[in-house]
């Protein structure tokens, strides 16, 4: 879609990294360190002052006694981590549960992995899950569930009864929970994100995979992390090893100025995505259009069945070349049959939102041919 979006000259909405610069701070912090002594291979699993950064971020903000040479591995990009993660966890022949929908790399990943998914529908217009379904899909002996809180695609934040729910099936069933959570700090009052590794019984079972990229804007850095137990990090570190050898020295060095941000910027960076969402979800409004309203992450869904398409990527297609605004089509998030929706990010800039809103509203009357 991207590669579309830009054929056509269209707003491009699909691929989800933003268009504006990351915080001048850590711009500078970049150049001081392509000057300094960081251009030779930095421990493999990461940086110690990298490591002891991440540390100290992830105490604050979790509670967890996290210890930056027991419990961390630096990785490139949360990509990688969630392959570390299935790679460490999974063995060919497991299986592993996963929410649908979900990010498209979830399902890939098991592949890759020898695993088998076991699919549990999250059902709009909240994505709530069905116990029945999630008990059925723990019965089949899955080796590890994943869970993306706050969710890509949809938004959802799970709430502190349902991971206390998926938690006490995890240990029933001896099951690793996989948390992707690089939304963590994109989440809409009044929801609140809850780490996966803090509830009782869960930090030794946990494999918690996360990245810089979303919180401070900086995707094409590939600066990712994964989070356990230290007899399940040890064996982390050993898969990390064999896939990448290690993320890049000098942007680890940069990205500390980063992790040692103060509070503030946290709320800032939330109230800014609330922002974003109300500029766009706006827009969306008066298309008359049914959509989704994320309670996280910077993702919405959009219902196009009224527009008339087969199909939602020929719908996909269409909003790029005659509207100019480029999404994703939304089935390529789920295992059932959805071919009506389509997703769209707003981690723009409030100008670029406008201007992609303004076309949108091309939907109050114009339809397809």
């Amino acid at each position: 879609m991207t590669r579309l979006a830009n054929r056509h000259g269209s707003i491009n909405l699909a691929q989800g990294f933003p268009d504006f610069e990351p915080p001048a701070e850590l711009l500078a912090a970049l150049k001081r360190a392509a000057d300094g002594p960081y251009h030779q291979y930095a421990v493999t699993w990461g940086a110690p002052r990298f490591r002891e950064s991440l540390a100290k971020k992830i105490r604050h903000f979790s509670g967890l006694p996290i210890e930056a040479d027991k419990h961390l591995v630096v990785t490139c990009g949360s990509t990688e981590a969630m392959m570390v993660a299935m790679m460490t966890a999974c063995n060919p022949g497991d299986k592993v549960i996963v929410f649908s929908p979900f990010y498209e790399n979830y399902a890939a990943d098991a592949i890759l992995c020898g695993a088998t998914p076991i699919y549990v529908p999250l059902r709009p217009p909240q994505f709530d899950y069905t116990k029945a379904e999630l008990v059925a899909a723990f019965a089949q002996k899955p080796k590890a569930i994943i869970l993306c809180n706050p969710s890509n695609p949809c938004g959802k934040v799970f709430t502190r009864a349902e991971l206390l729910e998926i938690a006490t099936l995890a240990q029933e069933h001896d099951v690793f929970v996989i948390a992707d959570e690089v939304y963590e700090h994109i989440v809409y009052p009044p929801y609140e994100h809850i780490s996966m590794a803090t509830l009782p019984g869960m930090f030794e079972r946990t494999i918690t995979c996360n990245s810089l990229s979303k919180t401070y804007s900086i995707t094409g850095w590939r600066l990712g992390y994964v989070q356990a137990a230290p007899e399940v990090i040890a064996q982390a570190r050993k898969v990390h090893d064999f896939l990448t050898v290690g993320a890049a020295a000098p942007l680890q060095e940069a990205a500390v100025t980063g992790l040692e941000f103060p509070p503030e910027y946290y709320v800032e960076l939330q109230q800014s995505y609330l922002k974003k969402k109300e500029v766009f979800l706006g827009y969306l409004a008066q298309t008359g259009l049914p959509y989704s309203d994320p309670q996280g992450a910077y993702y919405v869904l959009m219902d196009i069945s009224s527009l008339g398409f087969a199909n939602d990527t020929q719908a996909a297609e269409w909003l790029t070349t005659e509207i100019g605004v480029t999404g994703v089509p939304g089935s390529s998030f789920f295992r059932e049959p959805v071919n009506h929706l389509i997703r769209f990010h707003f981690a723009k800039k409030e100008e670029t939102l406008r201007a992609a809103g303004e076309r949108l509203l091309q939907l109050k009357t114009k339809r397809p041919a």
